[in-house]
C-alpha cells in the first residue's frame, strides 16, 4: 500500500523480487479485482476485507508486499491469465508466508454451552467449503508452512498443528502435506486427492492440477472438462495409458453399459435425503445441536479412539428431531464428498416404507457417489440381474460389502451411510438382520464405512443394537439432553415468534408455528392459547398431546351450531383415520373416493389441518403427515380422546 494506505500494483519480473505473502480463499459475492485496484474502488467491494487482513498480516509478519489472486491478475488479458495459472504453484512455493483465509469458520463461542471455542470451530473448520474447490488444493499441497485464519481473522493454526484434521478431511497422505515431493506419489493417487473437489468452470478442474503434476500447457477455456483432461493426461511426464477407469472415475463419467447396470437395481427415489419428497424438511439451524453434531463428527472422524465404533444409534422420542439432525448430517457431509449413501424410512411412503429396496438403492447412490466403486456394483449386477431378489445378506455383501473390500486404502478416506427412522419399517426380524448386516462394516480394513442410525427406541432396534459388540457402535439418546440446551436450541429455532420455557420436542414447535401462521388474523389469541398449554408439568409426549388437541379443537370453526360441529367432527375423525391407518399415502382426489366425500368436503377440511397435514398445492400429490408422532397420538384412545 501506498504513504495513505491504498492498495498498490507492483511488478517484479524474473527472480528478482521481495519476500512476500499470498492469500488463500474461496471466491465469493464482491472479489475485489484488478481493475478495481486500478480505478481506486477497491474498498467498496465486500471482499475488500479480506485483502486488507491479508496486508495487515503481512505486515505483522515484517514483509511489505503480498500476492492475492483476484485482485493481482489482469484476467482481461489472456496471455497474463495463462502465464499466471502455468506459474502459480511456484508463485506459492516462493511466497515467505502463506494465509488461508475461511469466511464460513467462526471462533464466536456459542452461548450457554461448556464448549470451548476450539471445538465450535473445529467442527466448522471440518466442514469449511475451502476444502471442496479444486484450486485449493494446489495452494494447500505448494508450501510447508500454511496458516489458518477463521472469519474474525483469528489464527487457528497451520498446516502442522492441524495436520491430522486436514488429512481426516482430505484423505492426502500426511508425507504429502509435511512436503514431501509431490513426484513421489505415482498419478493414480494424486489424482484421487482431487476427486471430491469442484471449479466454477469445467476446464478448471484439469488446469487447477497444473502444479501438482508440475505440467505446463495453454488454456483453451471452450474446449470442455473431457478435451481439458486428455490434454492434461497427454501432458503428464508418465502418460495416463491404460488408465481409463481412473480417468473416467475423477470425470465421474457413467458409460451407457454402467447406466444400463445400474437402472437392474431397484431404487427408492423417495429414500434419499435430497429426494424431492424432502426438499422442504429442514435441518438443524445455525448455531443449533452444536455439541450433539460435534460428538457426531468426532465419531465419524474416528476422534478419541473411536476408530472401532462403525455404527452410531441416534436414539429418541417422537418428535426430539432425530430426522433433522439426519439430514444435516447427510447434507454435510455430502458437500465434502463422503456421503456414501442415504435412506430415509417413512411409513406410508411406497418404497421407502420397507426394506425391498434398501441395499439396491444404497448401492446404487454408492456408484454414483464414490466413482471408484462403479466398476464392482456394475458387475455385481450384471453377475445377477434378479440381484434384488436375493436375501438381504446377499444383497449387502454383493452391492456394498465386498465392492468397498476393492478399495485401496491409500487413496480412499471415511465414507458416511445416513439411515434415518428404522423403526418405522415394521418387519422386526428383518431389523435385527439389518444391524446385524450393518456391523460387518467393521470387518473392512482397506476403507472406513461410517453408519449413521436414527429411530424411535423400539425393542427390535434395541435388541439388534445389543447384539452388536459393545465397542463397535456409540448410543446417544436424544431425549436425555440437558434442558438448558434444548431450551436455547429451540429459542433459536423460533427466534422472535415464541418464547417457551423449553420442552424437549422440536415437532411441538413446528406444530405451534404452523399453527399460529395458519390464522394471522388470530394469531395473538393463538399464541396466548398455545403458551396457556405449556403452564404445567408434564413428560414430552403430554406435551405433544396437549398441541395437538390445540390444533384439533381449533379446526372446528365457534361460529358453527353445535349439530354442525358434531357432523363436522365426524368427518374430520373420517378422514384423519383413514390417513394414519392406510398402508400408503394418496393425493386428496383418491382420498375422497376412498373414503366417500365430495372433493370440496374434503378440501375444506384440510384446509383447517394445515397444521398437522402436508396439504400439497398439487393436487396428484400425496397428502401426509407432517410428523409420525402425531399417528401415535390419534391411535390412542387415551392420548385423544374423542378427536
Amino acid at each position: 500500500s501506498d504513504g495513505d494506505g491504498n492498495l498498490t500494483l507492483s511488478d517484479f519480473l524474473g527472480d528478482d523480487m521481495p519476500k512476500y505473502a499470498t492469500l488463500s480463499h474461496r471466491w465469493e459475492e464482491g472479489e475485489v479485482m484488478f481493475k478495481d485496484i486500478i480505478d481506486g474502488t477497491s474498498e467498496s467491494k465486500a471482499g475488500y476485507g479480506k485483502i486488507q487482513f491479508c496486508g495487515v498480516q503481512a505486515r505483522r509478519d515484517g514483509l511489505e508486499y503480498f500476492w492475492v489472486d483476484t485482485c493481482c491478475i489482469d484476467k482481461s488479458s489472456s496471455a497474463e491469465l495463462s502465464e499466471a495459472i502455468n506459474s502459480m504453484f511456484r508463485w506459492y512455493q516462493k511466497a515467505t508466508r502463506y494465509y488461508v483465509y475461511l469466511s464460513d469458520v467462526s471462533i464466536r463461542k456459542r452461548k450457554e454451552t461448556n464448549r470451548s471455542a476450539e471445538c465450535n470451530w473445529e467442527s466448522a473448520f471440518r466442514a469449511s467449503k475451502w476444502f471442496t474447490r479444486g484450486w485449493t488444493l494446489q495452494e494447500l499441497l505448494a508450501l510447508r508452512s500454511v496458516e489458518f485464519f477463521s472469519r474474525e481473522t483469528n489464527r487457528l493454526g497451520d498446516k502442522g498443528t492441524l495436520e491430522q484434521q486436514i488429512h481426516d478431511i482430505t484423505g492426502i497422505p500426511t508425507k504429502a502435506l509435511r512436503g514431501d515431493p509431490l513426484s513421489q506419489f505415482d498419478d493414480d493417487e494424486r489424482f484421487s486427492w482431487a476427486r471430491s473437489r469442484e471449479t466454477t468452470r469445467a476446464e478448471d478442474k484439469a488446469y487447477s492440477l497444473f502444479g501438482i503434476f508440475d505440467v505446463q500447457m495453454p488454456l483453451i477455456y471452450s474446449e470442455g472438462k473431457v478435451k481439458a483432461f486428455q490434454r492434461l493426461r497427454d501432458a503428464i511426464d508418465k502418460p495416463f495409458k491404460g488408465k481409463s477407469y481412473l480417468y473416467n472415475y475423477y470425470l465421474n463419467v457413467e458409460t451407457s453399459s454402467e447406466k444400463d447396470l445400474l437402472s437392474l437395481l431397484p431404487f427408492a427415489t423417495n429414500a434419499p435425503f435430497d429426494s424431492r419428497d424432502h426438499e422442504h424438511e429442514a435441518a438443524c439451524l445455525p448455531e443449533t445441536r452444536v455439541d450433539l453434531l460435534q460428538e457426531i463428527h468426532s465419531w465419524a472422524n474416528g476422534k478419541d479412539g473411536q476408530d472401532e465404533q462403525c455404527i452410531f444409534w441416534l436414539n429418541g422420542l417422537a418428535g426430539t428431531g432425530k430426522s433433522t439432525i439426519s439430514r444435516t448430517i447427510a447434507h454435510e457431509y455430502n458437500e465434502q464428498k463422503r456421503l456414501g449413501a442415504s435412506f430415509f424410512f417413512s411409513k406410508g411412503s411406497g418404497d421407502a416404507g420397507h426394506a425391498g429396496m434398501f441395499f439396491t438403492t444404497l448401492g446404487a447412490q454408492l456408484a454414483r457417489t464414490v466413482p471408484l466403486l462403479r466398476q464392482y456394483i456394475c458387475e455385481a449386477a450384471k453377475n445377477q440381474n434378479d440381484i434384488a431378489s436375493l436375501s438381504l445378506s446377499e444383497q449387502w455383501r454383493r452391492l456394498v460389502l465386498n465392492p468397498l473390500s476393492n478399495l485401496d486404502s491409500e487413496s480412499c478416506q471415511t465414507y458416511i451411510i445416513v439411515i434415518d427412522a428404522l423403526d418405522e419399517y415394521m418387519d422386526d426380524n428383518n431389523i435385527r438382520i439389518i444391524l446385524r448386516l450393518l456391523a460387518e462394516a467393521r470387518s473392512l480394513t482397506t476403507v472406513q464405512l461410517r453408519i449413521f442410525l436414527t429411530s424411535r427406541p423400539e425393542i427390535p432396534v434395541r435388541y439388534g443394537i445389543r447384539a452388536i459388540p459393545q465397542a463397535e457402535h456409540q448410543d446417544f439418546v436424544l431425549h436425555d439432553i440437558q434442558p438448558a440446551i434444548i431450551n436455547y436450541d429451540i429459542s433459536l429455532f423460533l427466534e422472535h415468534y415464541l418464547r417457551i420455557i423449553g420442552q424437549e420436542l422440536f415437532i411441538w414447535v413446528s406444530t405451534a408455528c404452523r399453527f399460529i401462521k395458519d390464522s394471522e388474523e388470530f394469531a395473538e389469541d393463538r399464541l396466548d392459547e398455545i403458551l396457556e398449554g405449556t403452564g404445567f408439568e408434564g413428560t414430552p409426549e403430554q406435551y405433544l398431546d396437549q398441541i395437538y388437541i390445540t390444533v384439533l379443537q381449533n379446526s372446528i370453526p365457534a361460529a358453527f351450531r353445535p349439530s354442525e360441529k358434531v357432523r363436522l367432527y365426524t368427518i374430520q375423525r373420517r378422514i384423519l383415520g383413514s390417513i394414519v391407518i392406510l398402508f400408503s399415502y394418496l393425493p386428496a382426489a383418491s382420498l375422497a373416493k376412498v373414503i366417500g366425500i365430495s372433493g370440496i368436503r374434503l378440501t375444506q377440511t384440510l384446509e383447517r389441518l394445515q397444521a398437522i397435514l402436508d396439504v400439497p398445492k398439487d393436487v396428484a400429490s400425496l397428502l401426509r403427515l407432517h410428523h409420525p408422532s402425531f399417528r401415535d397420538f390419534l391411535l390412542s384412545k387415551d392420548r385423544c380422546g374423542n378427536y
